[in-house]
């Protein structure tokens, strides 16, 4: 990070300096205690659990000197050695810096955002754009009203491009990330059933993934997935962006004629310009050929040539836990278990059926769905039944994939249902035979990485 003066951090969030000088300066701005040090500024963020003006003693004693807290707070630390700020809001005071900051680097923003398929489509972005720029985007899944903040604070003079993933669970959410990053490309990969819950129905989620246009003018990108049944109704209207498309139809402005797809590989055939390009990517799953298209549209509006694009996709590396396809002697696990949605249940569940040995599918729970869970679950149940030939499922909603499984023909003898993922642990050594391929794929909050983890120790 380069340096931020207090009077910068004052002018950036409206707030009042209390102790220091103005010309104190940090290179460095966290939430967290323990990562505080010297010329840090720690910013006291009020969670659901913790509050950060409890720790604010913890980061001084870390070397930490400067400090952002709430004005309605009182906090007691006798030094006199020390820079604070006072503010409305904690949390949109990191927001507030995190924009100024931002608009000191002249470069091209990039956001994305998506029901599914938001974090592998950001990293291909990333990778076709990193092969002409040094580029920055989140790590992890830092995508949220703290993480953006956070992402862009890592901007250095030396980058060149940035490409910010941003999720959201409600309305409103996306607006906030896109006036802190106004990106002047954005990417909407599809609207699916992910928190649903809270946004009511399809057409809720279209409209706020919508939100990334919240800036938009007449020199902003609009990418989308142009065969989504939501992202289509947007088509052939005037806007006063350009709108971009992609897919599998011929009425998008590039298109996949056909693919091959390997074991571990895709060799796909894309239409653009009306010429066709060979393009491989090092990864499966026709939803991924999606992905890839939306990075080569970001890359020819950066004027990136076809060969940078075409080198970019082929270096590609996709976040862990996404499609981690993890081999030994003994097992092939495709380690999916970061996240689900029903779109995405079905996408795994189709790569998983591609493989000609033994197929085993443990599936948890997805959240977020209120009452759409049940159809959610029920639909997975209905995708599983040409993929898989013994289906575990694990935890409260995921009864329905395996009911719907076995009510739509799926042997009973090879459906499980278990209520919690140490149950199913227990019986893995008796479910799990030589040679297996088995997909592990629930929402986050089900941590069925525990169960990759156990495979990987027992068979390896």
């Amino acid at each position: 990070m380069e340096n931020l003066t207090l009077k910068e951090l004052v002018v950036a969030t409206n707030g009042r300096l209390m102790m220091g000088k103005e010309g104190a300066f940090v290179n460095d701005v966290v939430i967290d205690s323990r990562k505080a040090k010297e010329n840090s500024l720690f910013v006291a963020i009020v969670g659901e659990n913790l509050d950060g003006h409890d720790f604010i003693e913890a980061a001084y004693k870390n070397g930490c000197k400067t400090f952002i807290k709430n004005e309605s707070v009182s906090i007691k630390l006798n030094s006199s050695d020390i820079n604070l700020i006072e503010v409305k809001n904690t949390e949109i005071a990191l927001g507030d810096i995190a924009k100024y900051y931002k608009e000191k680097f002249e470069i091209p923003f990039i956001g994305v955002t998506g029901s599914v398929g938001k974090t592998t489509t950001r990293d291909m972005v990333y990778g076709v754009l990193s092969a002409k720029f040094n580029t920055l985007k989140n790590e992890g899944n830092l995508n949220n009203q703290l993480g953006v903040p956070l992402t862009l604070f890592t901007l250095k003079s030396s980058h060149e491009c940035a490409v910010i993933e941003m999720g959201m669970s409600g309305f409103n959410e996306i607006e906030y990330l896109s006036n802190i990053v106004n990106p002047k490309i954005g990417v909407i990969s599809n609207v699916g059933l992910s928190h649903i819950e809270n946004l009511g129905s399809q057409e809720g989620i279209l409209k706020a993934k919508m939100e990334i246009t919240t800036n938009f003018d007449s020199s902003s990108i609009l990418i989308v997935n142009g065969d989504d049944k939501f992202l289509s109704t947007i088509k052939g209207k005037e806007y006063d962006y350009t709108l971009k498309t992609f897919g599998f139809n011929t009425d998008n402005d590039i298109y996949c004629k056909d693919y091959i797809m390997e074991e571990e590989s895709i060799n796909f055939t894309c239409v653009i310009n009306g010429e066709k390009q060979e393009i491989f990517i090092p990864t499966v799953g026709k939803h991924n050929i999606y992905n890839a298209m939306a990075a080569i549209l970001v890359g020819m509006s950066l004027n990136l040539t076809l060969d940078e694009i075409k080198e970019g996709l082929k270096n590609f590396k996709a976040t862990k836990m996404r499609l981690d396809i993890l081999k030994n002697d003994n097992i092939t696990i495709i380690n999916d278990a970061y996240n689900a949605s029903p779109d995405s249940m079905d996408a795994a569940l189709k790569i998983l059926g591609r493989y000609k040995n033994r197929r085993v599918a443990i599936l948890g729970d997805m959240f977020e769905m209120g009452e759409h869970a049940e159809y959610g679950h029920r639909l997975v149940g209905k995708s599983s039944i040409d993929n898989v030939d013994i289906l575990i499922t694990i935890g409260n909603d995921s009864k329905f994939i395996s009911e719907e499984a076995k009510n739509l023909g799926l042997n009973p003898e090879s459906v499980y249902h278990f209520n919690t993922k140490e149950d199913a642990i227990n019986k893995l050594d008796d479910l799990i035979q030589n040679k297996d391929v088995v997909l592990i794929k629930a929402s986050r909050g089900m941590k069925l990485e525990k169960i990759v983890e156990y495979l990987n120790e027992q068979l390896n």
